[in-house]
């Protein structure tokens, strides 16, 4: 492989490209068979390329020798057409002999296609679990952007098709990729730090900008506004309405950093804890929205606790929060997002470059990782979109399976759910619902615009 070539195609892909938020349609119900790509690679395509679509796609993807990127699908025309030609003229640089990359509005083309393995989904967070529905009903194997979803009753329907048609789940914490993560996680599970009492995770809740005031206009002609929207609400058309921001901080589209940066610490709670985090909790607490009069409707600063019924206690906050209670000061490295378990024996703090311990002997091995000059923990690249096609080869288990995300989700959901109600709430992972709390409940369920129900 000729990485020289390689990066400067990447480069001039990304000045060349249109960044933003992603779209992606709503399809009909068609299945498929999953066939095997030309030389055994999977055939992958890509539903929503966007900024963070174009990056996954360039550092998980299109470096490794596993499979093709055959598709790409996005509502904004410039941005699916751009991606597609560059996915083809770096496989033609590189001299690899792929299947050519076809560029589509509609997603229901791409699940027609008998030879696509697996989908690659990072649209915008109110259509992640619809279309992963549609996609594991077409017999796609699927990697899924975070967060979950906005609908309860949707992620038992997903859950649902997958087992009915044997697609595998990859959900998109990349975090589970990362060595010092997994090292950690081995820790907490063989008992070093004994059992585990408390639990503090903290994210950031907002990038530092205004909340803007949509003056509606006429939509351009590349961008298909009606399927970008799709299930959700049909707002009025301004151009900030559509930015990766806007999409996070209105509550049509999501629920914040809540769920969008509270995805990944809560998921490494998960992973360490799931069989003491799978039965009944409480939640409680408070947080701030966004100034009223603009676009932005979603929490942005948070304080909340949960108790499960297993013991184990949950402090959540947004990492102003975090630092302005001076939270961090047993960490060397204060990074804005972290999960810390707190053990009969000591504790373990895991972040996205950082890891520590107040044990000597794990602190130990929990540095020795090669580590940038600020002190940080390199990352690795492209062993997220490899653990997505090992999953898919059958090579290893699921590494990132859908019932642990959902876990995960439900806490994001609880803390947004008793911050709007102001009131102490009980949620039953059995049940499936708020207990006792008939208007709480309300909030996990949205209606979907047709046609673009499940």
């Amino acid at each position: 492989m000729d990485h020289t070539k390689t990066d400067l195609s990447r480069r001039r892909f990304i000045k060349k490209s249109s960044i933003g938020v992603v779209g992606t349609i709503a399809i009909p119900t068609i299945l498929s068979s999953c066939a095997k790509g030309a030389n055994d690679r999977l055939l992958i395509a890509h539903i929503g390329v966007g900024s963070r679509g174009q990056s996954e796609l360039l550092n998980y993807f299109l470096p490794l020798e596993t499979n093709y990127s055959v598709a790409t699908c996005d509502t904004h025309l410039q941005r699916r057409n751009a991606t597609a030609k560059h996915i083809n003229e770096n496989y033609k640089e590189r001299g690899i002999k792929a299947p050519k990359c076809k560029p589509y509005l509609d997603f229901e083309e791409i699940l027609e296609r008998s030879d696509i393995d697996a989908v690659h989904i990072t649209t915008p967070d109110h259509w992640h679990v619809p279309a992963a529905i549609k996609a594991a009903r077409a017999g796609k194997h699927i990697m899924l952007a975070k967060p979950l979803g906005l609908s309860y009753p949707n992620y038992k329907i997903l859950e649902k098709e997958l087992q009915v048609n044997k697609v595998k789940f990859h959900y998109g914490t990349q975090q589970r990729s990362m060595r010092h993560m997994q090292l950690g996680i081995n820790m907490i599970k063989e008992g070093l730090i004994g059992e585990i009492e408390r639990v503090e995770v903290w994210a950031p809740g907002y990038n530092p900008v205004e909340s803007p005031v949509c003056n509606e206009v006429p939509v351009p002609a590349e961008f298909d506004f009606d399927k970008w929207t799709g299930p959700a609400p049909l707002n009025s058309y301004c151009p900030e309405r559509v930015t990766n921001n806007s999409s996070w901080f209105q509550y049509d589209y999501s629920i914040g950093f809540l769920g969008g940066w509270g995805a990944h610490p809560l998921d490494i709670m998960i992973w360490g804890l799931k069989e003491q985090m799978n039965g009944k909790y409480t939640c409680e607490g408070t947080g701030g929205f966004w100034k009223p009069g603009g676009m932005y409707n979603n929490i942005r600063s948070w304080d909340v606790n949960c108790e499960y019924d297993s013991g184990v206690k949950l402090h959540f906050t947004d990492s102003d929060f975090a630092m302005q209670n001076n939270m961090l000061s047993y960490r060397t490295v204060k990074e804005s997002n972290g999960t810390t378990f707190y053990g009969t024996k000591g504790w373990v703090s895991l972040s996205r470059s950082s890891a520590q311990s107040n044990i000597p002997e794990l602190d130990k091995k929990l540095n020795n990782f090669p580590k940038n000059g600020d002190g940080r923990i390199r990352s690795e690249e492209n062993t997220m979109g490899q653990m997505f096609v090992d999953v898919v080869n059958g090579k290893i288990p699921e590494t990132n399976p859908l019932n642990e995300a959902i876990l995960s989700d439900c806490v994001s959901h609880m803390s947004d759910i008793a911050i709007r109600s102001g009131r102490k709430i009980t949620w039953d992972p059995a049940k499936g619902e708020v207990l006792g709390d008939a208007e709480a409940n309300k909030l996990f369920v949205r209606e979907m615009r047709e046609p673009y129900s499940v």
